[in-house]
């Protein structure tokens, strides 16, 4: 089944083919900076993609060469302009963050150009992030004279580990994808000519296997990483559900008959 709609007056665009879920960020104007609109929008379109699309792994990207240059700028004279206001906006990037990052499916950032930060935000909140060669990041925010986003750094702290996290936000310094790679941010640097193949290769591998065992695989390693004794017995209750499940049939007859499994998620 295909599927295709469009969020934030068309700034954020959501599409599904054969199981594999892509949210693009299409405001290639302003190096696709993300709108308060834009944030609003993300959790729902999350939501969409994974319910009413069946998404079984979802890859978020920018339109037209950059990933994104992260929070639009030149909205913040009115929607970031104080503390008050501060928090309401810093409302809608968690609300985004937090959509991202308990996705129930797999998430992959398939980064080119910038990836600045609320760009950046929106990658270390994925699972899996990849690059193309030539992808610059950074976390400017001490250079505005603001702090990021206290739960966003957790998920930089995660991806990025607790030393080279701290040269990010400290430095607010522009890094390369090698160093990124070498940090263990992502997962690879891609080659220009590769790089749509290799995203939609790593994103159909993960959506032909079981729904169910993803979702309890995602949980494990997040309840691991962030050390949560209730999420971790919610992935093995999930874990559990899976020797009943009809995929879990459907994978040892394929298996035996030496075909390629066809999963429902049921």
């Amino acid at each position: 089944m295909s599927f295709e709609h469009d969020f934030a007056g068309g700034l954020l665009r959501a599409s599904c083919s054969d199981a594999v879920g892509t949210l693009t960020i299409d405001n290639p104007d302003r190096k696709n900076a993300v709108t308060a609109a834009m944030w609003r929008a993300i959790p729902q379109a999350i939501r969409i993609l994974t319910d009413k699309a069946r998404a079984h792994v979802i890859v978020i990207r920018g339109a037209a060469g950059d990933f994104s240059a992260g929070a639009d700028i030149s909205e913040f004279d009115s929607l970031r302009k104080n503390a008050e206001t501060a928090i309401a906006y810093e409302a809608l990037n968690s609300a985004a963050f937090t959509a991202i990052r308990h996705c129930r499916v797999p998430t992959i950032a398939a980064i080119r150009g910038i990836c600045y930060g609320g760009g950046f935000g929106i990658a270390a909140a994925c699972d899996l992030r990849v690059a193309e060669e030539g992808a610059r990041f950074s976390v400017p925010a001490v250079r505005l004279g603001i702090a990021y986003p206290a739960d966003a750094v957790q998920d930089i702290v995660n991806a990025l580990g607790p030393q080279m996290a701290k040269v990010a936000l400290f430095t607010g310094a522009p890094m390369p994808a090698g160093k990124m790679v070498a940090a263990g941010f992502l997962l690879e640097e891609i080659a220009a000519d590769a790089f749509d193949g290799e995203v939609s290769a790593l994103a159909h591998a993960i959506a032909t296997n079981a729904p169910i065992a993803l979702h309890a695989s995602k949980l494990a390693v997040r309840a691991v990483v962030e050390q949560d004794s209730d999420l971790l017995r919610e992935a093995e209750i999930i874990g559990a559900e899976t020797f009943d499940s009809a995929d879990y049939a459907e994978g040892r007859v394929a298996f035996a008959a030496r075909r390629k499994p066809h999963f429902t998620g049921k």
